[in-house]
């Protein structure tokens, strides 16, 4: 008899994988505008807030990402965990868009 897990389990596979991957190239990326970039509609405070923020998530998604390895997949996550990421995914995106938005617009003389 065929294991009927299978197919959902490839299934969380195909999802879950590409998605932590997505996490931590988006999350690495805000790691590295946040620590060589002088975000000045930013205060220090709240630029290093969130750069603690960013990090401890990439600390929570490689956690998951080794917990689903080591399980081989069989290991799911629950939507509430995955949301916060993505809130914080989101923040991050509006940071980067404005400060490169600053960067392209030439300063008034």
């Amino acid at each position: 008899m065929p294991d009927s897990n299978l197919p959902e389990s490839e299934l969380l596979k195909s999802l879950l994988e590409p998605l932590l991957e997505d996490f931590n190239y988006w999350f690495a990326r805000s790691t590295k505008l946040l620590e060589t970039e002088e975000i000045h509609f930013l205060s220090d405070e709240d630029q290093s807030d969130l750069l603690a923020r960013v990090k401890q998530a990439q600390q929570e998604v490689g956690a998951a990402k080794a917990l689903f390895q080591a399980t081989g997949g069989q290991v799911a996550i629950e939507t509430s965990a995955l949301m916060p990421w993505h809130r914080l995914l989101a923040e991050c995106w509006q940071v980067s868009a404005r400060f490169r938005s600053w960067q392209a617009t030439p300063p008034k003389q």
